[in-house]
């Protein structure tokens, strides 16, 4: 839902070499929160600047729209974490591909 959120906000300014890797997910039994933590991959630095926006308001925007989505597919209140990191070429490396998920045979 994250990546979907970046493509959407960022149109034609990002192409499709955005992946996200979610980190950590787990629930704080304290708040009764379902905190995650995800990271935006992107290939470049320009990239990141236009993910993260002026004074982080896109990175904001996409961490919003999709923290809602969430919070409705798992029922529960969500509190989302964001970064952003350039990984160069990531597309081009299997290792890469296969550490964010991305199965060979589905590609």
């Amino acid at each position: 839902m994250i990546r979907e959120k970046v493509l959407h906000l960022t149109r034609e300014e990002i192409p499709h070499s955005v992946a996200v890797v979610v980190d950590s997910m787990k629930r704080d039994e304290e708040t009764d929160k379902v905190h995650i933590r995800a990271t935006i991959m992107v290939e470049r630095d320009s990239q990141k600047g236009i993910v993260i926006g002026k004074g982080g308001a896109m990175l904001k925007k996409i961490g919003t729209m999709a923290r809602r989505d969430i919070e409705l597919m798992l029922g529960d209140k969500v509190f989302l974490e964001t970064w952003v990191k350039v990984k160069k070429n990531w597309r081009d490396k299997k290792l890469d591909l296969a550490d964010f998920g991305y199965n060979e045979k589905e590609y």
